[in-house]
């Protein structure tokens, strides 16, 4: 046996005819061979040499118990062949993956969202003014801190109105008091229903009332002067455009939420404000871009119910016109598809007034007209074909009456203990054919007869 048969590499050597490739077995020309490449045909093979063979390709995962070195020999394995043995080939050839490295840290600083300030411990509120070098300060912090917890409102406000009680004594303060809530109502995301409820709070518990005005009648002049650039607010900017929507959502919560005392003591709502949202869809609807019509549609469904309600006890019409003028934008103006969809939504919640449903309380006496469920508790009878019927059932309206009657009677005669054979009396006689045993029933009935008496007698 020659030596070279265990120098050959695993597997070399089992095809036909002992090994010789089958283009020498068939007299194929050297360079026919697919796979020469462009270095040139690749040399025959020599009868009586180990063909060299291509290594096998390593298994897609380590066998248990493989050492770093199968690793480095399957990545080896895996570059070009060029006529040279695993051992020629220099480590520096050897590929190794680079070691990813996390950059997190658990002594890194907190991290905070870009325009977020983070809170003052909750005692430091809870001492008031104590704490804090001024009212900016303050008022900012306890603002903050109802945007992120407005729950707390019903059981921290009044302790803040009575510290603000203590530090705001001069115009300056409130005027600047004034214009943070206004601030954080309309550039906070969703502060606006909370600010108009801090405004009302504040406009009935605090006690300065300086010769420029109280706290409500400086917040009523601080939303007047937005109020008179809406043209150039509505028409201007994309940055322009934002704070006014802002503004215009913030005055609604205002009309919703903002109480003041009427000629007779009662509490209602500041008419000015229902004259400025008037105003300011008027104003909304001129300019039909798209971000004015959305704002328009947010401010009708939170105000047009309340809107309306009050128009229609002064006799006005408004939001007919306003309606009218949400059709004409629908046909004219050269809105997006999805804003016309919108509006032709709130005019459709409109129709339905405004997805309320009010249940009338007078009482009408329950007819069959009127009412679907009048013969629900009346009995059912049957025919002597089995088909059930009702008072419901015109064809059996006089049989129903009839059989009611007797229903009755029945129920009269056992109550005074009176005799129920039924002798003499029309209704319970056994004349009647009517109580005849139908044949058929008559035919079953012996045959049960006959069959309970054999197996008795079983």
């Amino acid at each position: 046996m020659s030596d070279s048969g265990f120098d050959r590499a695993p597997g070399a050597g089992r095809g036909r005819g002992g090994g010789a490739p089958l283009a020498a077995e068939q007299g194929a020309s050297p360079g026919i061979r697919g796979g020469g490449g462009r270095g040139g045909p690749e040399p025959l093979h020599r009868p009586g040499f180990p063909r060299q063979q291509e290594p096998l390709r390593p298994p897609k995962t380590a066998p248990p118990g493989s050492n770093g070195a199968a690793s480095e020999h399957s990545r080896v394995s895996s570059l070009p062949e060029k006529n040279c043995s695993i051992s020629t080939i220099p480590k520096s050839q050897v590929v190794v993956a680079p070691a990813v490295m996390s950059k997190l840290s658990v002594d890194a600083p907190e991290f905070y969202p870009s325009g977020y300030s983070p809170n003052l411990p909750e005692s430091s509120l809870e001492d008031g003014f104590d704490g804090y070098t001024s009212l900016t300060e303050y008022v900012q912090d306890f603002l903050n801190h109802l945007a992120e917890q407005p729950a707390c409102f019903e059981n921290e406000i009044a302790h803040f109105s009575e510290t603000l009680n203590g530090c705001v004594t001069t115009d300056e303060a409130l005027q600047e008091l004034v214009e943070l809530i206004y601030q954080q109502a309309t550039s906070v995301p969703n502060f606006s229903y909370m600010g108009a409820r801090l405004c009302n709070y504040l406009s009935h518990h605090l006690t300065i009332n300086p010769q420029s005005g109280n706290f409500r009648q400086l917040l009523l002049h601080r939303c007047r002067k937005e109020f008179e650039n809406r043209d150039e607010a509505a028409k201007g900017d994309e940055a322009a455009r934002k704070r006014f929507h802002a503004f215009v959502l913030f005055l609604a919560e205002l009309y919703l939420n903002l109480e003041v005392k009427g000629t007779k003591g009662q509490l209602t709502r500041a008419e000015i404000l229902q004259t400025g949202l008037h105003e300011l869809l008027s104003t909304l609807f001129s300019h039909p871009m798209d971000n004015n019509l959305i704002c328009a549609v947010k401010l009708l469904k939170l105000t047009g119910s309340v809107l309306e309600d009050s128009w229609k006890e002064k006799g006005k019409t408004f939001m007919d016109d306003i309606i009218q003028k949400i059709e004409n934008v629908v046909l004219d103006a050269n809105c997006s598809r999805d804003v016309k969809h919108m509006l032709l939504k709130l005019v459709e919640l409109r129709s339905s007034n405004w997805g309320r449903v009010h249940i009338t309380s007078t009482y009408r006496e329950a007819t069959p007209e009127n009412d679907p469920n009048y013969f629900m508790n009346e009995p059912t009878f049957y025919t002597s074909e089995g088909v059930p019927f009702t008072a419901a059932d015109p064809d059996y309206q006089e049989k129903y009456q009839e059989l009611l009657d007797r229903q009755d009677l029945f129920k009269e005669f056992e109550e005074n203990g009176a005799d129920l054979s039924g002798a003499g009396d029309p209704y319970l006689d056994d004349d009647d054919d009517d109580d005849e045993m139908d044949p058929e029933i008559e035919e079953a009935f012996e045959k049960f007869c006959l069959e309970s008496e054999r197996k008795r007698k079983q």
